[in-house]
């Protein structure tokens, strides 16, 4: 009966162990790097990415010599997010909320839109209580997710992307102008099978994607 129950005792404290360091780990496709002080975990909130989705630049923000999370970042970091030569300056918001506990302690967000596929860098600048912050992290094979081109992932019709969309009528609306017979409700009537196709392509490839909790 002893030999039995300290079998148990063993089994729930290897699954308590597991448990703990699977929570512990930093989240998959990430980029992990030590800053002074403290460790950064960055990346894309939600991989992989695909251009023309919601996504976020993703924090995890903790202690180095203690471990435990940063939860009192405050406005003092702000990211930066540059794809080729353009840029925007974007603010870090946590997801945890102290008041009810919900969210992940440390866990930063960025919220953006990448329109377009290919590798982005993401510049953290400012101060993390008295220490400064100037560190960048680019996307790629060994870091985080490369933003995708969605028509990988539809299936089984391909809907134009964006710059398709816009290629097309920039092509079609001069010629329906300069035609006589051409009325207003042609063109608008272009504009809004445009439009369609477009609003089709995001809600096909939102239904593939996973929602945001």
């Amino acid at each position: 009966m002893r030999s039995r129950f300290g079998r148990h005792v063993v089994v729930a404290a290897i699954v308590v162990g597991l448990a703990a360091l699977w929570a512990a780990a930093p989240a998959g496709a990430h980029e992990v790097r030590n800053v002074g002080a403290y460790q950064f975990v960055v990346g894309w909130g939600t991989e992989p990415a695909y251009a023309g989705q919601e996504n976020s630049v993703q924090l995890i923000l903790s202690d180095r010599a203690t471990g435990r999370p940063v939860v009192d970042l405050g406005d003092t970091l702000r990211v930066e997010v540059s794809f080729g030569s353009q840029s925007k300056l974007f603010a870090l918001e946590p997801t945890f909320d102290p008041d009810t506990g919900l969210g992940t302690p440390g866990d930063y967000r960025a919220w953006l839109f990448p329109t377009a596929p290919g590798d982005y860098t993401f510049h953290f600048s400012g101060k993390i209580g008295s220490q400064t912050v100037d560190q960048s992290f680019s996307s790629g094979p060994t870091t985080f997710s490369t933003v995708q081109d969605p028509s990988t992932a539809q299936f089984p019709v391909r809907a134009p992307s964006t710059a398709e969309l816009s290629q097309r009528l920039d092509a079609q609306l001069p010629r329906l102008a300069s035609n006589g017979a051409a009325s207003r409700a042609q063109v608008f009537g272009a504009v809004g099978m445009a439009l369609g196709a477009l609003g089709l392509g995001v809600g096909v490839v939102a239904l593939l994607r996973p929602r945001r909790t």
